[in-house]
């Protein structure tokens, strides 16, 4: 097997090959309860941090595109028989790109509480996502504690269990420049290029969102299935922008359905 790179986490099972791409306020430690469940079913996992985030070093001029051309880099040189890409929020935006890269190796995906595209969004909604992640902390409040405070109000009310600690425990240590240089590769993802990619996913994919999350709001995720020619839509009861974490006992079902449908 080809050397793997240290920003990235790999367990050994199976043919199949899952990727998981975090979102803004994550690294591949975020995974982990996650990771078990599919290995636990005899798939093979590769976790990443992102250009920028965990132990990868920020891309001078990062964009969308140097991201996805990270992934794909990560994709050719560790492919499995069969391998999804599955992105988080800014994950799940880099997911249509990084897959259009290596066409021949991808052949499911999974995107999970994404707003898709920025033009997805009303101006107003868009002025408020940049807002919120781009404002200085409140007087006294750390950057790190400022983040985490954004985290917590992206979770669904009530949120809580082991899954759910360790989402913040890493957001909360997410490296504010990634966090800024991500906010601003969101903005200049063209709305074009962006539907473009999603019009040319051609493999199975599963649209997965919170039925509360005000980030990648359930409406928006569901109207990207007329986008993507070979999509399903579902949505976890309860959850916030974090379903796996937060309603693993409904999110895990969908999601191990899909895999043994669309790659077994």
């Amino acid at each position: 097997m080809a050397h793997l790179p240290d920003h990235t986490i790999t367990h050994d099972a199976g043919r199949v090959t899952v990727y998981l791409l975090h979102g803004i306020y994550g690294a591949k430690e975020y995974w982990r309860p996650l990771t078990r469940r599919l290995v636990a079913e005899g798939y093979r996992v590769i976790a990443w941090d992102a250009p920028g985030y965990g132990l990868s070093a920020l891309d001078a001029n990062h964009s969308f595109d140097s991201v996805a051309e990270a992934g794909a880099r990560l994709v050719r040189a560790t492919a499995g028989e069969r391998n999804v890409i599955f992105g988080h929020s800014m994950g799940g935006q880099i997911t249509p790109r990084l897959a259009g890269k290596v066409k021949d190796l991808v052949h499911a995906a999974v995107i999970t509480a994404t707003i898709g595209y920025f033009g997805n969004r009303t101006p107003e909604e868009q002025a408020a996502f940049v807002k919120a992640r781009s404002a200085p902390p409140p007087p006294g409040t750390s950057p790190l504690d400022a983040q985490l405070a954004l985290v917590n109000s992206m979770f669904g009310a009530g949120a809580s269990g082991p899954d759910v600690d360790v989402v913040r425990q890493v957001a909360m240590q997410t490296p504010p420049a990634a966090v800024q240089a991500s906010v601003k590769a969101v903005q200049a993802y063209k709305d074009e290029d962006a539907v473009g990619a999603l019009r040319a996913l051609h493999v199975p994919t599963l649209l997965v969102a919170g039925e509360v999350d005000k980030v990648g709001y359930a409406e928006g995720m569901r109207r990207l299935t007329a986008l993507i020619p070979r999509s399903e839509f579902h949505v976890v009861s309860g959850a916030g922008h974090y379903p796996w974490a937060e309603n693993p006992e409904e999110f895990t079902p969908i999601l191990m359905q899909f895999l043994r449908q669309s790659v077994a």
